[in-house]
């Protein structure tokens, strides 16, 4: 599999219908922002921040207030080095955070995990999407799951355990096998039930990979979408960006939305972010340019 993908990428978006509550969006036309959530005491950029009800709810208003498509709750940090938390302490923190945004908007809610029985509950409660960073792979129940939920769901690449997974990753061919590696995702969870057209792909910016690395993977969305489905793109404020830029995390939103534009440009569908606002505006602009019209076809 070549590294080189074609000059003429921010004409490759496939057109790909997408049903998130209830509401269809064309993700030719439209690059879908996903707000990110984190009600966990460690997580790289916001640990800790949101560890009240009250004010994970407030952020997810406001995230919405500022264009935001999906809110994404995670109960549980999948950092460098972070270790595993037990379902309960996920439920604990994700349920009632779930159940309060719900109470105030419709917004489609992304319950991010690992586990199935986490996942259950919070569909229970308002939850909309599945984002699994395991692709299927660390729960045995989760395809099971996923499938009688009938929920969207995002399958990932990750190398390795979010504990180990930057110990020095090494591929042969890096688009190759995380190509292959979504392809028997996708096979694997159609086989168990989930409906394809539900399906979202991930090729997991920071999971087991190098800054050169990801730096490859955006230039190559386009080989990643020639599985049909929706490509997304979590790349926000994490550490090649610092790299990049020579900033902490706290210090890297121009550099993320930065990130956002070029991943839209390459192909993606749908970009994970930390600062909604800010790229909200920047992706209007790239869309337009993509497009050739102005937002709502003015």
């Amino acid at each position: 599999m070549k590294e080189n993908a074609p000059n003429d990428a921010p004409a490759l978006r496939e057109s790909i219908l997408l049903d998130l509550g209830g509401k269809t969006w064309d993700l030719g036309r439209t690059t879908l922002v996903m707000g990110v959530l984190n009600v966990t005491p460690d997580s790289f950029s916001d640990g800790g921040v949101y560890s009240s009800v009250e004010a994970a709810v407030e952020q997810a208003m406001a995230m919405e207030q500022e264009g935001a498509h999906i809110i994404d709750v995670g109960g549980e940090s999948s950092r460098p080095g972070a270790m595993p938390v037990s379902a309960v302490d996920e439920i604990a923190r994700t349920i009632p955070v779930i159940e309060g945004i719900r109470k105030k908007s419709d917004i489609p809610i992304s319950i991010d995990t690992t586990k199935a029985e986490v996942a259950a509950r919070a569909a229970a409660v308002g939850a909309s999407i599945i984002n699994d960073i395991t692709a299927l792979s660390f729960d045995p129940n989760m395809a099971e799951t996923a499938a009688a939920l009938g929920l969207p769901m995002v399958l990932m690449h990750i190398k390795g355990t979010p504990r180990d997974m930057q110990d020095d990753p090494h591929y042969d061919d890096l688009v190759g096998e995380i190509f292959e590696y979504l392809k028997k995702a996708l096979a694997r969870a159609t086989a168990c039930g989930i409906a394809p057209e539900k399906i979202i792909l991930d090729p997991g910016i920071g999971f087991g990979k190098t800054c050169e690395d990801n730096l490859t993977i955006i230039r190559n969305i386009p080989v990643f979408a020639r599985l049909g489905r929706p490509i997304l793109i979590g790349a926000s404020r994490k550490a090649f960006i610092g790299g990049i830029l020579g900033k902490d995390a706290h210090n890297r939103a121009s550099g993320s939305v930065g990130a956002a534009c070029a991943a839209a440009l390459w192909g993606a569908h749908i970009v994970r972010v930390h600062d909604v606002a800010q790229t909200i505006d920047a992706l209007k602009v790239v869309d337009a340019v993509r497009c050739g019209v102005m937002p709502g076809g003015a």
